[in-house]
């Protein structure tokens, strides 16, 4: 396992990154946005399923058709980032697996059924979606992550061609100085762990 991460880096993912409801226009390149899904992707998921999608909202036109599936309150800040992410799970995951986890011979013994697949998926997809927003904090980019959205909307929109399914946008960006709140409170250890 490599070192310990340093008190900066873990400062630049943790201790003082935000999550950012409004943005400059600088813009993040695309160099940033394969660099993002490279680092996401070496995630951990069961059996190696790896069903987290995205679809990156960035032209003025995509942005157009992507607002009105946002409550209203989260509008604003996918439309001052630069990139708006929708994040989905691909429910048809399996279809890459021979691939992705050759040494899984008979994937009904793990996803017997239609409900376990999609479980798996958002399951899996939600662990990959955690790696995405520490992954844009490591690239010096702020994120903004919302779950106030039309996701059948979304589907229908953007997804409709695709066995892949919306759970998250989060907003990318780079953030403007007032674009973060001051961090909430958060319990502390021993309200919210047990060691046994």
């Amino acid at each position: 396992m490599p070192n310990a991460l340093d008190a900066a880096a873990k400062d630049a993912l943790f201790h003082e990154a935000h999550s950012t409801s409004k943005f400059t226009d600088r813009e993040v390149t695309d160099a940033e946005l394969h660099e993002l899904y490279a680092l996401t992707r070496l995630s951990p998921t069961a059996v190696n399923s790896t069903p987290l999608r995205i679809v990156y909202v960035r032209s003025a036109e995509a942005k157009a058709r992507l607002l009105p599936l946002l409550a209203e309150g989260n509008r604003p800040k996918s439309e001052s980032a630069n990139v708006a992410a929708i994040l989905a799970a691909d429910v048809a995951f399996l279809d890459h697996l021979g691939r992705l986890a050759p040494y899984i011979t008979d994937p009904t013994k793990i996803f017997p059924d239609q409900q376990s697949v999609e479980q798996g998926a958002m399951f899996n997809a939600a662990l990959q979606a955690g790696a995405f927003i520490l992954a844009v904090r490591a690239l010096g980019l702020a994120a903004g992550p919302m779950n106030g959205i039309d996701t059948a909307g979304i589907d229908a929109e953007f997804l409709a061609d695709s066995s892949w399914r919306s759970f998250m946008v989060v907003n990318i960006g780079h953030a403007a100085r007032d674009g973060t709140r001051p961090r909430g409170a958060r319990l502390e250890f021993d309200e919210a762990v047990r060691v046994i």
